[in-house]
């Protein structure tokens, strides 16, 4: 998506909930950032099966919680900060990890338009080519695939990656951003020197 259909999307959302149809606001949210928060839940999690229930828990909590998005920030970092709170708490909850594909609640709806995210998204994921140092990413914690993800392939900004590392939802100051900023900035350096030096062990990059 370019990042004008981005500032399309974002209009068209926040013109949808102003009008007070909150559930064609949600729909055109998941239709339009589902496919990339799905790419990146697989990258994450590296279980197709995994993936698709955490996809279904973020539809649900966009699909519920749009109508008291403020708008502090972009719809797509608010998108991107439910991802990461449900994958969260996917892998701290043994109860999520035993009940896969729950039915949705309430809205059958929202469980055919998540469906129809994953049918159409997938088979484009599968055709990318995993390079090498892709697979190096892929052994890293998944705290750490996640940050690389965002910066590297989504190209979040510092502050908007620092807030859905965070995880905060709701207004955050400032200041929080800032250290949080630094804070990540600092590991993304240690991780790609890691990677970098694990590619030239394994012949992928030239010596200096």
């Amino acid at each position: 998506m370019t990042p004008q259909q981005r500032e399309e999307l974002e209009r068209d959302v926040r013109l949808l909930c102003e009008q007070g149809q909150p559930e064609r606001a949600a729909e055109t949210a998941i239709r339009g950032y589902g496919p990339e928060i799905l790419g990146v839940l697989l990258a994450t999690h590296r279980d197709e099966e995994v993936a698709d229930e955490v996809f279904s828990q973020w539809s649900e909590r966009l699909w519920k919680g749009l109508g008291g998005f403020t708008w502090s920030c972009s719809l797509r970092t608010w998108a991107y900060t439910l991802a990461r709170n449900v994958s969260i708490s996917f892998q701290r909850n043994a109860r999520f990890r035993e009940r896969l594909h729950p039915p949705m609640p309430d809205s059958e709806a929202l469980s055919a338009i998540a469906q129809q995210v994953r049918t159409q998204t997938k088979p484009y994921l599968r055709t990318e080519a995993k390079s090498k140092l892709a697979e190096l990413r892929d052994s890293l914690p998944p705290e750490d695939r996640t940050l690389l993800v965002l910066r590297i392939d989504k190209g979040l900004e510092w502050k908007d990656l620092a807030r859905v590392m965070l995880g905060e939802e709701a207004e955050v100051s400032d200041a929080q951003l800032s250290k949080e900023s630094q804070r990540l900035r600092k590991r993304f350096q240690l991780l790609k020197e890691r990677l970098i030096e694990q590619g030239r062990k394994e012949g992928l990059i030239p010596e200096e």
